[in-house]
């Protein structure tokens, strides 16, 4: 079944990159069955990195899916893939489908609520390749999501819905930062699911 509308949406950058908004790609029962299905049986740790030379762990917790055992190094720390389950599977196929990128990996968030966000940054990484294509697939508290860039300051941001996918491609993340603001207006969980191609 398509859980998926097939309509394209238009450039939120005025320049310097690509980013597509789909709004709701999956129905709100399906949605719900993600959710579940993400919270209770991935593998979640809590992200680790080393910034200024100190060791964080941070409350948001972290998972990565791949075909291989991908190494995957970012924030002074380095994870290991995990094999895929039948549903990132499922939402990986679809996601594919829709935006004519095959991936080969996925990293995914579980923020527990509001208190829980991510600071300015870019998925630049050189494991990843120059100008990659990454899919965003929300579940869960909606959350604004924020891009801002790297020289103007000019800034874009919108609410990312239960069951949306956000693509960033092109030069964005050579361009544009990105975050998720914290707030204290949410207080029930989001998963978040980011389809990479590493080289």
């Amino acid at each position: 079944m398509d859980l998926f509308a097939a309509e394209t949406i238009a450039n939120l950058l005025p320049y310097g990159g690509e980013v597509n908004y789909y709004g709701k790609m999956v129905d709100k029962l399906h949605a719900d069955y993600y959710l579940k299905k993400l919270l209770t049986d991935i593998a979640w740790k809590n992200d680790e990195a080393i910034i200024f030379g100190k060791h964080i762990i941070t409350k948001r917790k972290v998972a990565w899916y791949g075909n291989a055992n991908y190494s995957y190094a970012y924030s002074g720390t380095t994870r290991h893939a995990l094999p895929w389950t039948k549903e990132l599977l499922e939402l990986k196929a679809i996601v594919e489908q829709h935006t004519t990128t095959i991936y080969n990996s996925c990293l995914l968030n579980l923020y527990h609520n509001g208190d829980e966000g991510m600071a300015w940054h870019s998925d630049d990484e050189k494991s990843l390749g120059k100008d990659s294509t990454i899919a965003s697939l929300s579940f869960g508290a909606e959350r604004k999501f924020a891009l801002k860039h790297r020289e103007t300051k000019e800034g874009v941001s919108l609410m990312l819905e239960h069951g949306s996918l956000l693509v960033m491609k092109g030069t964005t993340q050579t361009h544009w930062l990105h975050s998720l603001p914290k707030t204290k207006k949410v207080t029930t969980p989001r998963v978040n699911l980011t389809f990479r191609t590493m080289v």
